[in-house]
C-alpha cells in the first residue's frame, strides 16, 4: 500500500465517523419545535514514507506511516419552528473571561514597568 492509499483510507475511515452526528446526536424534536446540534469539527492527516535507492546492493526496503486526528466542539444549536429557523451560539465565557483577566494582567504589569508617574513641574520665579 503506498502513501497515498493510506491517508486516503484513513480519511475515508475518519470522516464517516466524525460526524456532528456521531458526536452529538440526532436531532431533538420536541412538539412544533426541532433542535439540531451543530459542531466544529476539525480533522489533520499527515504521513510520509521512504525507501532505499534501486541500485542498493542490499534488498530493497521500504517504510511508511501516517496518523490522523479529529477534535469536535459544540458551537450552537439550529432550532426550527414554524415561524422560523434560528441559529442559537454557545457563548465561550471561559474563553472570553481568561482573555478579560489576561488584559487586565498585562494593563497592569505595563503600567508597574513603565513608571509613570505624575511629574510636577516647578517654576523658578526669577
Amino acid at each position: 500500500m503506498n502513501i497515498q492509499q493510506l491517508l486516503q483510507s484513513m480519511a475515508e475511515r475518519v470522516s464517516a465517523s466524525a460526524s456532528v452526528k456521531n458526536v452529538y446526536g440526532d436531532p431533538v424534536v420536541a412538539g412544533d419545535r426541532t433542535v439540531i446540534p451543530a459542531a466544529q469539527v476539525h480533522y489533520a492527516f499527515g504521513g510520509g514514507g521512504g525507501g532505499k535507492p534501486k541500485g542498493d546492493i542490499e534488498a530493497e526496503a521500504e517504510g511508511g506511516g501516517g496518523g490522523a486526528r479529529v477534535s469536535a466542539r459544540p458551537c450552537g444549536v439550529v432550532e426550527v419552528t414554524p415561524d422560523g429557523t434560528r441559529f442559537i451560539a454557545f457563548d465561550d465565557r471561559r474563553r472570553m473571561g481568561a482573555a478579560l483577566a489576561i488584559g487586565f494582567v498585562l494593563g497592569a504589569a505595563v503600567v508597574a514597568l513603565t513608571g509613570t508617574r505624575r511629574i510636577e513641574v516647578v517654576r523658578r520665579s526669577e
